[in-house]
């Protein structure tokens, strides 16, 4: 038996019944699985939004759904897998309904799906000796799963079922064997049939692996240690969070921002030694489009920036979140209700995230930058492809500026937070699977973000297309209301994208679907620069001038924001 530590904890990892040795090698061993899922996944999956942005996420959870590795792949992705099996369990709760070789699909917010119709979750469970001990799962972007729009995002959707094909939980195949009519519904719906056919059983093969060597961990070392294993990691994680929990500013805090749209987003946040309470619940009516999250997803943003606040480091678990508490109301943009449209829920979700970020960042300087380009920056180009004569779509969020930190300058050109953990697609990629032309990709050097430490830069992406009917949607935030500053510091830079039409006219978006492009017409896309930290007078003199030479700042702006008038250190 186990017993209560000081703190109230159980702590597995000191029971005498289990070697601390043997029970590290199995939670390692997790890891390790998790990162097999992903490394097949990758390899055999067919697009590049999973194989080269690696928009992806692969999990190990415990035969309740509980999360017992953090697994690989997106953070915000990772976090949805446990809500999604919990889900599974419940629905299919009699006995006979889960059977070993079965695996499951599910991609509805509504249904367990919790981000939106494009993200298959694919998930197995793992039997031993006739008994239940685990899961596997994973979850990917796929291109297409039908709906009103190319690339199955409708920036004036209005309800979920514009929006593509829903599988609400249901069973992919059942004991080994695939379940036909079913692999037929999703391939006849999307206009990408190949492709998702191919991502989904590369998704399969994944679950597949997974189950494999949890079954062979589980046999070396018995079940019964197995699952102690597993169950005293989310202890220790629980220990670990409440210590770091502690080390916090407690007390009651609280912010309301404006949105691009106009809308007003509130936060309340109560923090102390054993609670992190997160009230989302004065906040607007659902959105009448697309702009909407459900529960889940908001749950998974807060355990993003949660995780960040408390122990970065060390793996997650279901126990890292167990002092976190999230209060919502159903039928509001942060806890959507059926039927409400909800295809950039992640815009959404990085919102919340972001929201926690700003309203706590004057009080731990330590541990929070200023603000940064903020948006997941999702792009979307399609159309036929003009050599192959196949539909293609290209799906790519964007890198961008990163804000100062007390002492320090910024990162430029990487992804947003609760994103992470992906790479830009490479140009060569881009162009030989897409219709299109990658014409320059640099830093956006745009006035914005001084100070005396400066935000990082955005990036500035020119997409040139090959074939007329084309279309672009895109849906960006940190539009108008742009990356928050500290200290002194200055506002960062927007996000949106022009369309540089071959007239020379030319269009700015944040937000759209299915606009129209045509041959030789440029998408160049602009992401933010972070915010600054500091009085931008207060630069280093140098630094300044090794910005001018760089080509970061002109020296109108310097002269204007530092003050600075010179060519040189000295001046």
């Amino acid at each position: 038996m186990t017993s209560p530590d000081r703190n109230g904890v159980q702590d597995r990892g000191q029971d005498p019944g289990y070697d601390p040795i043997t029970l590290e090698i199995i939670q390692n061993s997790l890891q390790a699985t998790a990162d097999e899922m992903f490394a097949a996944m990758r390899k055999t999956a067919m697009s590049s939004i999973i194989y080269e942005v690696l928009d992806m996420g692969t999990g190990i959870l415990d035969a309740k759904g509980q999360l017992a590795s953090s697994g690989a792949g997106i953070p915000g992705f990772v976090g949805v897998l446990d809500k999604s099996v919990k889900f599974l369990i419940a629905k299919f709760a009699k006995p006979g309904d889960i059977e070993p070789g079965d695996v499951f699909i599910t991609n509805d917010p509504y249904h367990g799906g919790v981000t939106h119709l494009n993200d298959l979750v694919v998930a197995m469970p793992v039997f031993v000796e006739g008994r239940l001990i685990a899961w596997t799962a994973n979850i990917a972007h796929n291109s297409d799963v039908g709906g009103k729009s190319p690339g199955s995002l409708s920036s004036d959707a209005t309800e979920i079922f514009q929006e593509g094909l829903r599988l609400p939980a249901v069973k992919l195949i059942s004991k080994g064997t695939p379940i036909g009519p079913v692999f037929e519904i999703i391939t006849v719906n999307s206009r990408m049939p190949d492709f998702l056919e191919g991502d989904l059983w590369a998704a399969i093969a994944s679950v597949r692996i997974g189950a494999n060597r949890l079954a062979e961990l589980a046999v070396k070392y018995g079940v019964d240690t197995f699952e102690a294993a597993m169950a005293g990691f989310m202890d220790f994680g629980e220990k670990v969070t409440l210590a770091e929990l502690a080390k916090l500013p407690h007390g009651n805090f609280e912010l309301t921002e404006e949105q691009d749209d106009g809308r007003f987003f509130n936060v309340k946040l109560t923090i102390s030694a054993s609670e992190f309470v997160i009230d989302l619940r004065d906040n607007p009516a659902q959105d009448d489009g697309p702009s909407n999250a459900s529960r889940d997803d908001v749950l998974v943003s807060t355990q993003v920036i949660f995780k960040a606040l408390t122990d970065p480091v060390s793996p997650a678990n279901e126990g890292s979140f167990r002092p976190l508490k999230v209060l919502t109301t159903e039928g509001t943009v942060f806890h959507a209700r059926e039927p409400a449209a909800i295809g950039f829920y992640y815009e959404v979700g990085i919102r919340v995230y972001d929201l926690i970020w700003r309203c706590l960042a004057p009080h731990m300087p330590d541990k929070l930058p200023a603000g940064h380009f903020s948006s997941i920056a999702g792009t979307f180009i399609g159309g036929i492809h003009p050599d192959t004569g196949r539909q293609y779509t290209i799906i790519e969020p964007q890198i961008g500026g990163w804000g100062a930190s007390f002492g320090r300058d910024g990162n430029s050109a990487i992804f947003s937070g609760v994103h992470g953990e992906t790479y830009n697609c490479p140009a060569e990629i881009s162009e030989a699977r897409n219709g299109l032309i990658v014409d320059r990709m640099e830093l956006n050097t745009d006035p914005g973000g001084e100070g005396q430490w400066s935000g990082g830069r955005g990036i500035r992406l020119d997409y040139r297309i090959r074939r007329d009917n084309s279309f672009l949607t895109l849906g960006y935030t940190r539009s108008r209301i742009l990356p928050w500053s500290l200290d002194g510091g200055e506002e960062g830079t927007a996000n949106y994208a022009l369309v540089m039409r071959q007239d020379g006219s030319s269009e700015r978006y944040a937000f759209g679907s299915g606009i129209r492009v045509d041959k030789d017409d440029v998408i160049r896309i602009l992401t933010g620069t972070g915010g600054g930290v500091g009085d931008p007078r207060r630069r280093d003199r140098a630094q300044i001038a090794v910005d001018i030479r760089n080509g970061f700042i002109s020296p109108e702006r310097a002269a204007q924001v530092h003050g600075y008038y010179g060519t040189g250190p000295d001046s």
